[in-house]
């Protein structure tokens, strides 16, 4: 079931706060950039770009086949020098993450996929990390991402931040199965990176990433598939509209499915 969602359609009701600057609306051309491409801490400037740009492979931020933004503007990005960039990028090339080319047309290309889900791979996955991790991670997936979808409806949004929310929710649901969970990742990150806060952006990408191999390791179910369209539907009419409550309880019945569905398959 698909919902066509345009800023036109959208009533706006209750207080709302200023929207995001200009510039920060610019920068979320791409989804998951303002959340893991941001400067790293100088002690350990080579590990952590090693692990931001991983993030930003296994989360689809830069799906497979395509090339990481060119060296001057990552390294600008992560308040990196481009020694340290290079050196990240050749780890991540030698962990077959990257397929680094040379000339005119080339640059450090994804070449990671996620692997198809396997009989026990959700069982070694929940094991490496601890059943109390597991409901951890749900716990704070749930408290960061009913946050962010409150704080943008009550936000007064631009014109081009209601078109940006309305592509995501278009794109994961024109998504074929094997995009789907790239193009879910990038409708729930767009949610949290409109609402202008760094902060915020950040975790909710690190809750998304907590369960990402949990949820890589289930199979993409039609008819999950098309119950989450109804209720991705819902949580951008909300933020649209202009009624946080509304937004909130929408996630949190969202997320509730997810987490329903992981522990039916280990039951």
């Amino acid at each position: 079931m698909r919902m066509e969602i345009t800023p036109a359609e959208a009533s706006v009701s209750g207080p709302r706060t200023p929207a995001a600057p200009a510039s920060r609306d610019a920068a979320v051309g791409i989804t998951g950039a303002v959340s893991l491409l941001r400067p790293v801490r100088a002690g350990n400037a080579f590990e952590e770009t090693v692990e931001r740009l991983l993030q930003a492979i296994k989360l689809g931020v830069v799906p497979h086949g395509e090339k990481l933004p060119p060296e001057r503007e990552l390294a600008t990005r992560l308040g990196i020098s481009r020694v340290t960039l290079r050196e990240a990028i050749r780890a991540l090339q030698e962990a077959g993450y990257l397929d680094v080319r040379r000339g005119r047309y080339g640059g450090a290309f994804v070449v990671y996929r996620p692997p198809s889900p396997r009989k026990g791979d959700l069982r070694r996955a929940v094991t490496r990390m601890g059943e109390d991790d597991l409901e951890d991670a749900l716990t704070f997936r749930m408290a960061v991402e009913c946050g962010a979808a409150r704080v943008l409806a009550t936000t007064e949004l631009t014109p081009r931040q209601r078109e940006t929310l309305a592509a995501r929710l278009a794109g994961v649901n024109d998504a074929a199965p094997a995009d789907y969970r790239r193009m879910d990742i990038a409708f729930h990150l767009a949610i949290a990176e409109l609402s202008g806060s760094p902060l915020l952006a950040a975790a909710c990408a690190d809750a998304r990433l907590r369960v990402t191999d949990l949820l890589n390791a289930i199979p993409v179910l039609r008819p999950n598939i098309e119950h989450a369209a109804v209720q991705h539907a819902a949580i951008a009419a909300a933020i649209l509209d202009g009624d946080p409550e509304a937004a909130e309880r929408a996630v949190a019945e969202h997320l509730e499915g997810t987490a329903a569905l992981l522990r039916g398959f280990l039951a």
